[in-house]
Formats: C-alpha cells, structure tokens, sequence
C-alpha cells in the first residue's frame, strides 16, 4: 500500500501539540518541554508495545527511509572491521536497494538473494550466503507491490545459527500483521507512520539492546537526540500520530486484517471471475498482507488500463518508483516478462474501504479491461 489516510483518531491526538503543547522536547526547564518529553516518550511506549520491543530500543527517524539507511549503512559503516560482505533480497523496497548500491560503489560486497515465483525468498540460498559470514542481512517482512510475507520464523532459525545482524523492513507489515521482535532474532526494524494511519514524515527504528551493545553509525549529527543515533528538534505532533496509530493498530489488527482480507478476497474473486483467462494474482496466495492485491493482464496494456481507471486509486508497481518507466523489479524477480509486468495493476485495500468500494473498484476494473481488450473494429 502506497500510502493510508490518517485515522481522524491519530489527528485528534496529534492537534493538541501544533498549539497547546508546542514545547521542544529537549527543554527541559520549563512545563512546555516536559509536556512535549512525556508525548514522546508515551508514544514511544506505543511504538514499542506495537512489535513487543521496549522503549529504549525505539529510534525516531522522519520514516521507513531514513530509518534504513540509517540501519544499513549505520551497521555497515561501524563494522567495518568485521568485514565488506552484505545480504539482502532481490525484491527489497528500492529505500532498501538503494542504499546496498551506494555502498557497493564504496568498496563492499554485496549478495542479492532470489525469490520463488510468489515472491518468497530462497532458504538454501540464504543460508549459503549465511555461512560465508556477511556482517548484516537485510530481509523485509512483506512486500511493498505483491504483499508477499516472508517466512520470517524459518529466517530467523537460520540467522540465530550464524549470529548476523539481521535488519528487516516492516514498513509494510508493522499494524497489519502480527511483528514480534522477541520472539525473533531481529536486531533492527524499520517503521513508518504513513503505512499504518498515521503521518507522513514520521517513522522509528527498533535497534535492539545487546551485550556488546549494536554498533551503528548515525547519518545525522548534531544535538545527540534520540542518545545520538538521530541529531535533531524532535517531531513531536509527528510522534504523537505515530505513536496513536500503532496504539491503534495494535488494538484493532486482528478485527481490520479479518474485514480487509475478506473485502481483498472479494475483489480477487470477481477480478478473476469477470475475466475468465484474462487475469491473474500475483505473491502468494495464502501468506500475504490482507489489503495486497497485484494482478497482471493479458492483451491490455497496464498504462492504458490505469488511464481509463483515473477515478481509482490504483498503480502499477511501487508508488516511490513509479515514475521511471522501468518493469517493476519486484514482478521480473518473480518471473514476470516486461510485457506482463506492464499489465500489472497493484490494489491498495485499507481500514477506511467499505464493501461499496470493492463493487465500484471491481465493474470499473471488468468493464475497462474487457474494452480495451476487445478487438477494433475498422
């Protein structure tokens, strides 16, 4: 999901600190600033409460960007000493292959693990790659374009046997599905506010507390906020959003992945229905995000299709990269020709969608692609 509007909820809690309570969190001399201290650190409790961390290993960034090049090259860059060798998957968030390219051109080694057809990452490759001892991996928890989960328990079985520093990418997953960074071996997690009903320009960084402590280098420095991992005037109506919506997604999770899954399903089925042969999902079937729904079409070109669907809110690969004009790299990973993956249409499903939505999304859809694939008439 590209984005989510912010749950009236989350704004109702972030107003107060736009006016009332527009302290600075690091003056600590007056009852401004320590108004402005306890919102923060109230929130990030909630954060924390969110993926069962505590609230000492939450570090606030401006959002899942940010707090993954700060994970990756922070960990790269401090541990140096330990090795150039890196891991991560052929199907990361470009936030994510990005940053493993810049420091590719600095000198470091970098392994890029395949995926199966429905977009889960390779065991036996990851764990080949594991035993040669790389300093971080980098595996994200769902997929941003086909709402793949990754099988995070057996990755995790297969890092706690090498001891690598295992960053993983849950800007999609945290608030929609269960995300347990004491029941896994994770030692940084990413998170963005916007994913989850909350802001744009706010997210967190789980860095989990160890003996030694994790070695990261900041990329911002400065005022030494957030115990000099991320110099700068805290955020703090931002962090309040932040905070109310993983508050929020925490309570409500299990009731809104129930109904989002249920209005996806219906989707799919009539996608699938109405365009006998023509149609078909992408990721997979049972393990994915309840809101994901990527589908390809055959003679119909994706470009065309999204033109005549203007009135909805659909895409045809990842929102931050859309604009290229390149085959979405995550379908070609997945086996997908440029043909198809230009055919590929990605629907956002979310707590705010109604049964009404998913009929108007669904005849809209059935009637432009059975236009557009119908042969002319000279």
């Amino acid at each position: 999901m590209a984005t989510t509007p912010v749950d009236p909820r989350v704004l109702e809690a972030m107003w107060p600190y736009f006016t009332a309570h527009f302290g600075n969190p690091a003056s600590r001399t007056h009852a401004y600033g320590w108004s402005a201290a306890e919102a923060v650190d109230r929130a990030r409790a909630q954060v924390a409460s969110l993926i069962r961390a505590t609230p000492r290993e939450i570090v606030l960034t401006s959002g899942a960007t940010e707090a993954n090049n700060l994970a990756i090259k922070g960990v790269a860059e401090a541990n140096r000493d330990r090795g150039d060798h890196l891991v991560t998957c052929v199907t990361e968030h470009r936030a994510v292959l990005d940053v493993f390219a810049a420091l590719e051109r600095r000198g470091f080694r970098v392994t890029r693990l395949p995926v199966d057809s429905a977009g889960s990452v390779d065991l036996e490759r990851l764990e080949e790659a594991l035993a040669e001892e790389p300093v971080l991996l980098s595996l994200m928890a769902a997929n941003n374009e086909i709402g793949t989960l990754q099988p995070l328990e057996e990755i995790g079985r297969l890092v706690a046997a090498s001891g690598v520093i295992w960053h993983c990418d849950a800007a999609q997953a945290a608030g929609k599905v269960p995300v347990d960074v004491a029941g896994l071996p994770i030692d940084l997690l990413s998170m963005s506010a916007h994913k989850l009903y909350g802001p744009k320009g706010q997210g967190a960084l789980f860095v989990r507390r160890r003996k030694p402590p994790l070695r990261l280098t900041p990329l911002i420095e400065g005022g030494g906020q957030e115990r000099g991992l991320r110099s700068g005037t805290l955020n703090v109506p931002g962090i309040v959003g932040l905070g109310e919506a993983c508050r929020l997604g925490g309570e409500e999770m299990s009731t809104d992945s129930a109904r989002i899954g249920a209005l996806r399903d219906d989707l799919e089925s009539r996608l699938l229905d109405g365009l006998d042969g023509q149609v078909r999902r992408n990721g997979d079937p049972r393990r994915r995000l309840p809101g994901a729904l990527s589908v390809s079409f055959t003679g119909i070109h994706g470009s065309d299709l999204l033109l005549a669907l203007r009135d909805l809110a659909v895409s045809a690969g990842s929102a931050c990269s859309s604009g290229t004009g390149e085959p979405s790299h995550v379908l070609k990973a997945i086996g997908c020709d440029d043909v198809t993956a230009a055919a590929t249409l990605r629907f956002g499903i979310g707590r705010f969608n109604t049964a009404g939505d998913i009929d108007y999304a669904a005849r809209r859809t059935v009637h432009e692609a059975r236009r557009l694939s119908a042969p002319s008439v000279a």
